[in-house]
């Protein structure tokens, strides 16, 4: 019967039940409220409820006409209290949402709500009519104060705040008004009688009418409430109380917009008395509010805002083609929609004519015809988009999806609104260097020869320090020795607000809270990895400050450590400044002098740390060798300077002691090799030292590892090499071979596949051992042939 009613309601602008009256805005209801419009006293005329869905064009229509009609001089929203003083920005020339309320613990920032708006949100509407017609505005839901301080009771998401809850939030009672109706869940009954029809007044009746009545027959869960229903409970006290002040006040027309949900608790016969017991002795907490731009993306369902939308894109598209928007003349949905696809068909060159338009169309109005709707919704020019226009091709429909159903709109507010100066700074920063917050991703391909350029990698390295992560770095120099190029990846995120807020503690300028955040990191880093990757971080984000902070950690902790595996993780993020400096104008003795020292007494430790230790402890200080080794190299490529021939003294004698890993003595040898400090000589008589007969295999195989260093260039270029590991393959017994072949294997599979193709290219050549050496046959005969041809050409006499 509730369904029926409000389907006759929304459908006709008159109700064809004979009981049917109208309230005092003039508007129409149906029998059923109209008997509770009659119930009412006389005192409760002066109220108006009007029962929405969060972020619902249909309803932002139908509650324009209905405050035009009402003309309330008091509106009273469903909203936070402590942003009564920011209603006035709504009408502001530089505010355009999608935005959010975002209200904060001072001395928490962390701990935060936001409440959107979009453009066809009731509430935004209802706070642009109510500015403009000069009526008092309220917000009237339980004080985010008291909220944040009760918000460890309830078990919800950070990022869903109490006060979103609604209907939707439920699902439920909707779902059994859709079943009633023949639909397969409440969302596509709700956006078909609601959002995509807004008929006017007389909707919030037939909202009213079914939310009463779903709500009522709902079933109750445990008598002891729980933290969610504690926190309801005490909203809709405050919201009650909210009201009665308002009527005490002797305000004519009082509008009370809220949740549809809510309209049940709203008008329960609960006394002043009840509702200021149950809010007494509430806990708070000392907050402040203020506008930040919001995304389409954060505000649909899937962003985790519980409050929020499958479609906002689709949502503003109905909006819009409603005239909903000033200036805008009402205009085909279907038509409107598909157009809008098809431009983003064409800009990515698919193909999309006229005829694929009007075909579309066409099925979108037969598929709504059949299933007896008004007008096309977002799933019958879905189908008809899959079937005409992408030919079922699901990849297409993924980007529709993504730039249209959802869309990719960021807000932008006031300069006016309250920042900290922390947002103020950031602010003027990115004007100046030409920085504009998206909420599209987007390719920002730094040169950092140029100054503008530079800053910017500046900028965004300190917000980083600050963990906010505007970009991500997709390549940077250092994976290409010598370039000059950083590419970042850019998508501005609405949470960088709260981020900013938290790091305001830290300074007031983007350099000094970076600064000051860095000395505290410092503070409690406890391995010398951490911090040399801050210090790299630091001369990144060109900060001298805190590499002088950062550095001096670095050589403290250092002092007390004589762990060569920590020092040598701790060389190459340090040695970067030695391969980027000149390019980004950073000056490299910053951190020599750090460098230096932790090069030397890592070397000192370094032959002592490679014994006694497991396959997998060998594993991971080889990595740590050769990241340092490659360290040393960047920062003394001649090899003169004294950190350096200490590393080069400690390299050779692991390489000789024979208490260390047998992968770690390899290696050692092949870096000698490699820079001149082994002969080939004394290469050829170490490799027949270690794969002799009488070496255990599997710590040969392990030495081996390590001496060819995964790749092929020794074994393809160093004669010497071939036919020593050649032999010492070959005369392997059968069982020695099994336990070495996984290790063997491991080694060559490391090899490129152009080094493995040469390899089997040059084994086949030389056949079996031995068979190389063999002297080719001769014959003297055939040799002098040539020769009187050879003395014409060269010019020799014979």
């Amino acid at each position: 019967m509730v369904v029926s009613s409000m389907q006759s309601n929304v459908q006709s602008d008159q109700p064809e039940d004979p009981e049917a009256l109208q309230d005092t805005t003039g508007a129409v209801v149906s029998a059923g409220a109209a008997a509770s419009l009659r119930r009412r006293p006389a005192q409760e005329s002066a109220l108006h409820f009007f029962g929405v869905r969060h972020h619902g064009p249909g309803c932002a229509r139908s509650l324009l006409q209905a405050l035009g009609r009402l003309q309330p001089d008091c509106v009273l929203i469903e909203g936070p209290p402590e942003a009564d003083g920011l209603v006035a920005d709504v009408q502001a020339e530089d505010m355009r949402p999608p935005v959010a309320l975002l209200t904060h613990g001072v001395d928490e920032p962390g701990r935060a709500v936001y409440h959107p708006f979009a453009e066809f949100s009731p509430e935004w509407q209802a706070l642009r009519w109510a500015v403009a017609a000069g009526a008092v505005v309220r917000f009237i839901d339980l004080p985010v104060s008291h909220g944040l301080a009760l918000q460890t009771e309830v078990d919800t998401n950070p990022e869903a705040p109490p006060h979103a809850s609604d209907a939707q939030r439920r699902g439920d009672p909707l779902d059994w008004l859709a079943r009633a109706a023949g639909y397969a869940d409440g969302e596509a009954w709700w956006n078909h009688m609601v959002e995509e029809r807004g008929d006017g007044e007389q909707l919030f009746a037939a909202i009213e009418e079914a939310m009463l009545a779903v709500r009522a027959d709902a079933p109750q869960d445990d008598p002891a409430p729980t933290a969610r229903q504690r926190l309801e409970a005490l909203r809709e006290a405050w919201m009650r109380q909210c009201i009665r002040a308002a009527r005490k006040q002797g305000f004519q027309r009082v509008a009370v917009i809220c949740g549809a949900w809510h309209l049940g608790g709203l008008k329960a016969p609960v006394t002043a008395k009840a509702d200021a017991t149950l809010l007494k002795g509430l806990p708070k907490l000392k907050v402040a509010s203020t506008w930040v731009p919001w995304t389409y993306r954060h505000l649909a369902f899937q962003s985790g805002y519980g409050a929020g939308i499958h479609s906002p894109g689709w949502y503003e598209h109905l909006w819009r083609s409603s005239g909903g928007a000033a200036g805008q003349p009402p205009q085909s949905r279907a038509v409107g929609w598909l157009a809008r696809v098809a431009r983003l068909m064409r800009a990515r060159d698919l193909d999309c004519s006229s005829a694929h338009l009007i075909e579309a169309a066409r099925l979108a109005d037969t598929l709504a015809a059949l299933r007896q709707r008004p007008a096309p919704g977002l799933e019958e020019l879905h189908e008809a988009t899959r079937t005409v226009m992408t030919l079922g091709d699901e990849s297409v429909l993924g980007f529709i999806r993504e730039e249209l159903i959802i869309g990719d709109r960021l807000g932008q507010v006031p300069s006016s609104v309250p920042k900290v100066p922390l947002q103020r700074d950031l602010e003027q920063l990115q004007k100046s260097l030409r920085l504009k917050p998206e909420a599209t991703q987007k390719t920002l391909d730094l040169d950092l020869r140029q100054p503008n350029d530079l800053a910017r990698s500046h900028l965004l390295h300190r917000l980083a320090l600050l963990a906010v992560s505007w970009g991500s770095l997709a390549r940077v120099g250092r994976s290409s020795r010598g370039t000059f190029h950083e590419v970042w990846t850019l998508q501005w995120q609405p949470e960088f607000a709260v981020r900013l807020i938290e790091a305001s503690r830290f300074g007031h300028s983007v350099v000094a809270a970076a600064t000051a955040r860095v000395a505290e990191q410092c503070a409690a880093a406890t391995d010398l990895a951490s911090l040399a990757s801050l210090v790299d971080q630091v001369l990144l984000a060109d900060l001298p400050e805190a590499v002088a902070v950062a550095s001096r950690a670095l050589q403290d902790h250092a002092a007390h450590t004589g762990d060569a595996d920590q020092l040598m993780a701790a060389l190459p993020p340090l040695a970067n400044v030695f391969r980027y400096g000149n390019v980004r104008q950073t000056d490299a003795s910053l951190v020599a002098q750090v460098f230096d020292g932790l090069v030397i007494r890592a070397a000192i430790g370094l032959p002592l740390v490679g014994s006694a230790i497991d396959d997998a402890a060998a594993e991971q200080m080889r990595e740590h060798l050769l990241a340092a080794h490659a360290a040393v190299k960047l920062r003394d490529p001649g090899g003169q300077g004294e950190p350096a021939q200490q590393w080069r003294r400690a390299i050779r004698l692991l390489a000789d002691r024979s208490t260390a890993h047998e992968l770690l003595q390899g290696l050692c040898a092949r870096l000698m090799l490699d820079e001149g400090e082994l002969t080939a000589d004394d290469a050829g008589t170490a490799l027949s030292l270690h794969l002799s007969s009488g070496a255990e295999p599997l710590k040969a195989a392990a030495w081996l590892d390590g001496f060819l260093n995964r790749n092929a260039v020794v074994l393809l270029h160093h004669d010497g090499v071939w036919p020593l590991v050649d032999q010492w393959l070959a005369g392997l017994a059968e069982e020695h071979f099994v336990r070495v072949l996984p290790l063997v294997r491991r080694t060559f599979a490391a090899f490129e596949q152009g080094e493995r193709r040469d390899l089997g290219a040059r084994a086949a050549r030389q056949g079996p051992v031995g068979a190389a050496t063999a002297a080719p046959a001769w014959d003297e005969s055939r040799a002098r042939l040539p020769l009187p041809l050879l003395r014409q050409l060269l010019g020799v006499q014979a």
